[in-house]
């Protein structure tokens, strides 16, 4: 099981429009020897949307997941979500 950086921007690419911008990080070298890094990769996600405007914080946050519902079960153990609308860029 491995997921790529590349794997999840593209179903975000796909899913969340229009998109200003994107950036996905992978982090799983920062998690070695924690309990949970045999289990997957460790990612964070910045992406600024004007899909996100007038969304709440865990709405925004559920937006993302649902993007992602087909990739999550192929290798992320941790996804960090850092959403934002054009105006809060």
């Amino acid at each position: 099981m491995s997921v790529s950086s590349q794997q999840i921007e593209e179903a975000l690419r796909l899913t969340i429009m229009p998109l200003q911008s994107l950036q996905v990080i992978n982090e799983s070298h920062l998690h070695a020897g924690h309990a949970g890094a045999g289990e997957g990769s460790h990612f964070r996600v910045k992406i600024v949307s004007a899909a996100m405007t007038g969304l709440a914080r865990v709405a925004r946050h559920r937006l993302v997941y649902d993007a992602l519902r087909e990739v999550i079960p192929h290798g992320v153990h941790a996804l960090a979500i850092e959403a934002k609308s054009p105006a809060e860029a």
